[in-house]
């Protein structure tokens, strides 16, 4: 499926500025499986690894399933960095409109000991939170107050355009 890669991105901890010296580079990618691979019995792949290492694609339709649906994780301190990050950008795009993923070009409004834990993650890359690290309230219920005041459509309006855009791609028009 490589010769049908629509976009290929750099992703995970060197995009949003928290890698370390051991940080792999992560890859995700998209595809466009010719139509006429979906009149067969056999579908196409919803998805492939490869061939660089670390790098995964989706075909685009099983993307814009995901694109629609939310999900997350917790535990050690790398996914507690991961919620600031989309905590801190749900709050710069509520107020300004730009979506900031680089967790390092966050730290207005975030809390003081966000540059710390950055710190600390570069130098374990599965480590526990150091002792007593605060979690995430004050800025989830900061999201909300911004999402009160936000100018953003209060649901989700992509669903139809996805539609389309998948048809458009299907049928190459």
């Amino acid at each position: 499926m490589t010769d049908h890669t629509v976009l290929s991105v750099v992703v995970g901890s060197r995009a949003y500025g928290l890698s370390t010296a051991e940080s792999d580079t992560d890859r995700r990618g998209v595809f466009v499986a010719p139509a006429s691979l979906f009149w067969r019995l056999d579908k196409p792949p919803t998805h492939v690894e490869g061939p660089l290492p670390e790098q995964f694609s989706w075909e685009v339709e099983r993307l814009c399933a995901l694109a629609l649906a939310l999900f997350g994780r917790s535990g050690e301190l790398k996914p507690l960095l991961y919620a600031f990050r989309v905590l801190l950008t749900g709050l710069r795009l509520m107020r300004t409109g730009e979506v900031v993923a680089d967790v390092t070009r966050l730290y207005e409004g975030a809390p003081p000991y966000l540059p710390e834990l950055v710190a600390a993650k570069r130098e374990a890359e599965h480590g526990a939170p150091p002792a007593g690290a605060p979690d995430a309230v004050r800025l989830t219920a900061e999201l909300a107050e911004a999402e009160e005041r936000s100018a953003l459509p209060e649901a989700a309006t992509a669903g139809p355009a996805l539609h389309d855009l998948l048809v458009r791609v299907r049928t190459g028009a």
